[in-house]
């Protein structure tokens, strides 16, 4: 009999006569430079909050009081205007450890004075990048490439949803899958191919107050082509046939930037 808790061990264990299988959560992409499959079992997380101010009279001031907050705390961040409100901001984080958003975002948006910034209900979004399984450079594509997008201080514009698809597009044959999801991609290769809009995508399940399963930014240095491409794939087979829900929509300008060190 073995001396190892339930639930610890090689390849599985046995439950009654039934063998539970060992659960692997890494992250899986294409074959790397020395020729093996590439696993990372890590991956970035990112939060937008909307933010309400409620000092009428002062909203670049409770900006900047945001700013070096999150700066002190050593916050990747950015901060954007609202093109829908004018006294409102959007806050995207982002981490490799989800514990910022508790540990340094919550307590730097409630630092900010005198009159508090509320989250607009309904707007929060948070998802984690996450491997396709065909990825060439997997630590580019989970952590480096996101980064660099909302980063990119030409790319001001940015628009963010979130999305879900029906349950009848999980149970597609994974051909007839790929091949749905290859005219959507190369519809946002050929938008990012000329500048016009790039994109960051994010798995939320579970995540999400309103099941939805993925978080979309679209970004780039006009709102035009932002949104030109979800017009465009409205034609698409995904969206046409398989997406059930998308939004709300937040749209925003990056006016503040912050790295972490």
């Amino acid at each position: 009999m073995s001396d190892k808790p339930e639930g610890q061990g090689g390849h599985g264990h046995q439950h009654g006569a039934e063998e539970i299988p060992r659960v692997d959560v890494s992250e899986r992409g294409g074959k790397g430079a020395d020729g093996q499959p590439q696993v990372l079992n890590q991956r970035l997380f990112m939060q937008l909050m909307v933010l309400d101010c409620h000092d009428e009279s002062q909203p670049d001031a409770v900006l900047d009081g945001l700013d070096k907050a999150l700066s002190a705390r050593g916050v990747s961040s950015v901060i954007y205007e609202d093109a829908g409100s004018p006294r409102s901001f959007g806050l995207l984080s982002y981490d490799v450890d989800p514990a910022v958003f508790v540990e340094k975002v919550r307590p730097a948006v409630n630092s900010i004075g005198p009159k508090p910034l509320s989250v607009r209900h309904g707007f929060t979004m948070m998802g984690r990048s996450y491997a396709s399984g065909h990825e060439t450079d997997l630590q580019f594509w989970l952590i480096d490439r996101p980064k660099s997008v909302v980063e990119d201080a030409s790319w001001n514009w940015h628009v963010w949803y979130p999305l879900r698809r029906s349950g009848a597009f999980a149970k597609l044959d994974p051909r007839e899958q790929a091949a749905i999801l290859r005219e959507h991609a190369i519809i946002g290769r050929a938008y990012g191919a000329q500048d016009l809009a790039h994109d960051v995508r994010l798995a939320c399940h579970g995540l999400d107050a309103n099941d939805n399963e993925f978080v979309v930014g679209l970004i780039g240095k006009d709102l035009h082509p932002l949104s030109h491409v979800v017009q465009s794939m409205r034609k698409t087979r995904q969206t046409s046939e398989f997406i059930v829900q998308m939004g709300p929509f937040f749209v925003g300008r990056a006016v503040r930037r912050t790295k972490k060190a």
